[in-house]
């Protein structure tokens, strides 16, 4: 495996790659990689001839400083579960590399992007925006791969898509749980051992009320979840928001739309680290 830093680098490499009539596999992360982040790049290795996995913790998608000082970063052995994993090149580049100048372009995908972690980190999606789009323009990808775990991510970065006319394939990926039943997440290495079975507690609350919605509205499945999950001490819910499952607007009544998801933050810990997860009703 190639472990690339600069934009002109990468190019060189995947063009000869397209030249010879090869298609590429994207996988974006921002590092601290787990089984998760394998799985795609599993599948990513599985479709595609050459995989590209980017290793780049993002600036403009924090709101919040501390929130970017305490990510963790584990280079190495990202680079030696990519290896094991098949892929061909690690795109590890530096801020200043992505960033020569400040991006200033403004993204907007009401109501994608304006709810939930829209409304709780402001312009976070709008980074989001700003390093996917460049991702995609250095790599020019076949398939992009994204986990399901960051489910708005992904309904925002389809209209990005859209918006931007890239000619790619967007791969969504289920969510890779431990046995408890805890989403995989690189934060989940900043919990202690307490705290994640505390946050185990979670998914099994949403998974409790899919039998509870079943002669229960909206509103009260939404209030039974968020009880739920902030009757557990180490647990505080920033919101449970019940959604179309494409346009991530509030649905009343459960036959609203066709795929209705229930979306989840909560804050664990006394630290505290800030989780998400969702589930299908």
């Amino acid at each position: 495996m190639n472990i690339v830093k600069t934009i002109s680098e990468l190019r060189t490499q995947l063009d000869a790659a397209r030249q010879a009539g090869k298609t590429i596999g994207l996988v974006p992360t921002m590092g601290a990689l787990h089984e998760g982040h394998a799985s795609l790049v599993r599948r990513s290795v599985k479709e595609n001839d050459v995989t590209v996995v980017s290793v780049f913790l993002n600036p403009t998608q924090f709101n919040d400083k501390r929130d970017l000082e305490r990510y963790p970063r584990t280079l190495d052995a990202d680079c030696r579960l990519l290896e094991a994993c098949g892929a061909q090149i690690a795109f590890a580049p530096s801020v200043a590399e992505v960033y020569p100048e400040p991006d200033t372009r403004q993204f907007s995908y009401p109501p994608t992007d304006t709810v939930m972690e829209g409304a709780f980190r402001p312009g976070h999606f709008n980074g989001v925006c700003q390093v996917v789009s460049k991702l995609f323009s250095f790599v020019e990808p076949t398939r992009a791969y994204f986990g399901e775990k960051d489910y708005q991510q992904i309904a925002v970065i389809r209209r990005m898509v859209q918006d931007l006319g890239f000619q790619l394939e967007i791969v969504p990926c289920p969510v890779v749980r431990e046995e408890s039943g805890l989403a995989l997440s690189s934060r989940n290495s900043l919990l202690t051992d307490a705290e994640r079975r505390a946050a185990a507690h979670i998914y099994r609350s949403m998974q409790w009320s899919l039998d509870f919605a079943r002669d229960h509205t909206v509103a009260e499945t939404r209030q039974f979840v968020i009880d739920l999950v902030n009757a557990h001490p180490q647990l505080e819910v920033e919101y449970y928001s019940i959604v179309d499952g494409d346009t991530l607007a509030d649905v009343q009544q459960w036959t609203d739309a066709p795929h209705v998801v229930g979306c989840i933050t909560v804050y664990c810990g006394a630290k505290p680290i800030r989780l998400i997860d969702h589930i299908r009703y």
